[in-house]
């Protein structure tokens, strides 16, 4: 017996490495595809995210820079959160409640969002926004919304509009230059000219120049900033300056002089100094125009804070944890299908190895319906007809020994009694010794048959036959040992078919089937031949009225040295082989052999052999 498989070829080990491969590949594509594919809406929720915060803080940051309090925020509050899809709250300093888009929604989260302070931008919440003052000197963070005192009368502001609509027209008539008017916060208008500097051009300078002049809300309002400007600079002992409207100062103003430019030559120190006095003079100047500064608060319509996807330890934890258990799930159903699947497998081996070694009952169980399960039913079927096959040789074995035993031990005994005197070699002992070697060349011939028809080495010499006169001549050929017990034998035939066939072969096999009916058909009974055509084949038949074979048996009837009587009879056995040589030359004309039988009424033998083929159209003569 094989040793046993070793541990690393085993199927198992095998299904199981694949099963890990499998489920490794599998997590790791499946984690890749989805950071791939959840990365791009990740990064575009929080940028919308990121937006909507930008666009709340905003919009209430503008509020706060154009009205003295908050009174009337629901206004812009209420259809802001409609349109994020947000809760939006706005509290004091103090945490009493301003406004709220969603109340009753439970409490506020505990992290404010922002604080909105219109004298106070946070520019992260506004990417890429810088307000006004926050470049040359200006360190503010002022909302430019916040106009307060510089908001421009009516009667001024349709004044400069009107100035700015003749230099509009003045630089597309002459200059061609594309340029519109766009209006400031305080309503003050400029010129907007994409892509072109307006100090190079020298056309339109009168109506550049009215444009440029201030007016006397803006020169009150500055009067005011100087003024608180100038007591800042006073407590840290220095100079006064003159600050102009885009928050830059100078020494000596001059009131022609609409922006004058930073002290020449100062240092940073003296500049941050001047910085600082203005940035507090503006808020302390805007401070009664402006809503006090709030405390923004921004979750989602249930009332929970807002938050974005972060791949935290706690994250990567769940992950790890996740995928560990899709793989120990993988491996635990891959053991049991591994078992499953191995048990039968050595189960059959098993079996095998008994029948290797001469345990001709060796079987497996079924169980299922499956690929194993069908194995299985094959090979115990292969197991059955092993074992019938092996009682078939040892009685082919048995068959051929009596069979050959007899005519020879017959023709050593004669010889050995003519040797010895006892008999005379006369006429009458020669008969019986020609007709004992005549039995055993029957024998041997029958046993040749079978070997080539085994071989595949059965050589047919097809032609045109007539079965009207190849079942005459095969009923004329028995006709004689049919009248001497008695037997009458008849053909019939229907409109005389016709096979494609080797005569001497398809006589040979009519022949065994007419010998084997009248060897079992007792005196005054009847054998029939016939033949008859269809359009799917022709079928021969020989019919007798003999003793039949039981259910039990008419399976058996082709098979090697198988007879009903076990007997040997000289009378009613031959060698056994007839009908096994029909079967072979039946299939050898690409045919079958059937047989059918009802016991003490007689049997019928069957071959069913295929129609001759279609005769070729002979071609049209030539013209």
């Amino acid at each position: 017996m094989a040793g046993e498989v070793p541990l690393r070829r085993s199927l198992l080990l095998r299904l199981l490495a694949l099963a890990v491969l499998i489920a490794v590949s599998s997590i790791a594509a499946t984690a890749w595809l989805a950071v791939r594919t959840t990365t791009g809406a990740i990064r575009q929720e929080q940028g919308q995210a990121l937006a909507d915060d930008a666009r709340i803080y905003d919009t209430l940051l503008g509020y706060a820079a154009t009205h003295p309090s908050w009174d009337g925020v629901d206004t812009a509050l209420q259809p802001l959160a409609r349109d994020v899809g947000r809760r939006i709250a706005l509290t004091t300093e103090a945490g009493t409640l301003i406004a709220d888009s969603t109340p009753g929604a439970g409490p506020l989260p505990t992290t404010p969002s922002a604080t909105v302070d219109a004298l106070a931008v946070n520019t992260a919440l506004l990417p890429g926004v810088t307000p006004p003052g926050s470049g040359a000197g200006g360190t503010d963070r002022i909302d430019p919304r916040a106009a307060g005192p510089y908001l421009l009368t009516p009667k001024e502001r349709a004044a400069l509009h009107d100035t700015a609509t003749k230099t509009v027209q003045c630089l597309r008539g002459q200059v061609g230059i594309d340029a519109t008017v766009v209006d400031g916060p305080t309503g003050r208008p400029r010129i907007d000219t994409p892509g072109t500097d307006l100090a190079e051009e020298s056309a339109c300078v009168q109506s550049r120049s009215s444009l440029a002049t201030r007016t006397a809300t803006e020169n009150k309002a500055l009067a005011q900033l100087n003024a608180l400007v100038s007591t800042c600079l006073a407590r840290r002992q220095m100079a006064p300056v003159q600050v102009g409207l885009n928050w830059t100062w100078n020494t000596q103003p001059t009131s022609s002089t609409p922006a004058a430019r930073p002290l020449a030559g100062a240092d940073q120190e003296h500049n941050r100094a001047i910085s600082a006095c203005v940035g507090t003079s503006r808020r302390e100047q805007l401070l009664p125009y402006v809503a006090p500064a709030a405390t923004l608060f921004v979750g989602d319509p249930g009332g929970r804070p807002s938050r974005t996807f972060d791949l935290s330890p706690a994250n990567q934890t769940r992950i790890i944890a996740v995928a560990g258990v899709v793989l120990l799930v993988t491996i635990g159903v891959t053991v049991l299908a591994g078992i499953r699947l191995t048990r039968p497998l050595h189960a059959l081996t098993g079996a095998a190895q008994r029948m290797r070694d001469g345990d001709g009952s060796a079987r497996v169980r079924v169980t299922g319906r499956d690929e194993i399960a069908r194995l299985a039913e094959v090979f115990n079927d292969m197991a059955e007809r092993r074992e019938r096959l092996e009682q078939l040789r040892r009685a082919m074995v048995s068959d051929i020994a009596h069979e050959m035993r007899t005519p020879v031990s017959n023709i050593r005994g004669w010889l050995e009694a003519v040797e010895d005197g006892v008999a005379d070699p006369d006429r009458r002992l020669l008969s019986s010794l020609l007709e004992e070697a005549t039995l055993l060349q029957h024998v041997i011939a029958d046993l040749q048959d079978l070997a080539e028809a085994d071989a595949g080495a059965l050589r047919l010499h097809r032609e045109q036959v007539y079965l009207t006169d190849l079942l005459a001549q095969v009923a004329e050929a028995h006709r004689a040992q049919a009248d001497r017990v008695g037997v009458t034998i008849t053909v019939r035939t229907e409109a005389d078919p016709q096979v494609d066939a080797d005569p001497v072969r398809l006589r040979q096999a009519v022949g065994n089937l007419v010998a084997n009916a009248v060897r079992h058909t007792p005196s005054g009974g009847h054998v029939t031949i016939s033949a008859r055509a269809t359009d799917a084949e022709v079928i021969v038949s020989v019919t007798d009225t003999g003793s039949g074979i039981s259910a039990d048996d008419l399976p058996r009837v082709f098979d090697r040295f198988w007879r009903a009587e076990k007997s040997r009879s000289r009378q009613t056995g031959g060698s056994g082989l007839g009908l096994a040589i029909v079967r072979k030359l039946t299939e050898a004309h690409g045919g079958t052999a059937s047989a059918t039988s009802t016991p003490g009424r007689g049997s019928t033998f069957t071959l069913h052999l295929p129609p001759p083929p279609a005769p070729t159209p002979a071609p049209a003569p030539a013209r």
